[in-house]
């Protein structure tokens, strides 16, 4: 099966050796995404209902770039560095998902990219 690389200039750049997404027959899987302005590189600062907005930002640019919406993504893999800030994350990401919602985890982990406090990967489905 062919891979498509998905890349766009509105999400940060990877900061890796990575791409944004890759797509492979209607399934794409995007790269975790971190609190990055698109326009500057620069970590949003602020609070975490700040950081968790600019991540679904950035995901909502990967997934039209892949010919999708965040209607379509699947599942949703959630890692915070502090599992207190669960209710501010459920908030957030209300303002961007409706029901029916994607499959989700969410994890604690001791340290992110750059000091985020926050990162998001996921899957998205294509008609």
């Amino acid at each position: 099966m062919s891979r498509t690389i998905i890349t766009t200039d509105k999400a940060p750049a990877a900061i890796g050796p990575y791409s944004q997404a890759v797509r492979t027959g209607n399934t794409v899987y995007f790269s975790g995404q971190i609190p990055l302005d698109p326009a500057t590189g620069n970590m949003v600062e602020g609070d975490i209902a700040l950081q968790a907005r600019q991540v679904f930002v950035n995901l909502k640019a990967v997934a039209e770039a892949a010919g999708g919406s965040l209607e379509k993504i699947v599942r949703i893999g959630i890692y915070v560095t502090n599992l207190g800030h669960f209710a501010t994350v459920n908030e957030i990401m209300s303002e961007y998902f409706k029901a029916p919602y994607p499959a989700r985890s969410t994890i604690e982990v001791s340290a992110l990219p750059k000091l985020a406090c926050i990162e998001v990967d996921a899957i998205m489905v294509l008609d």
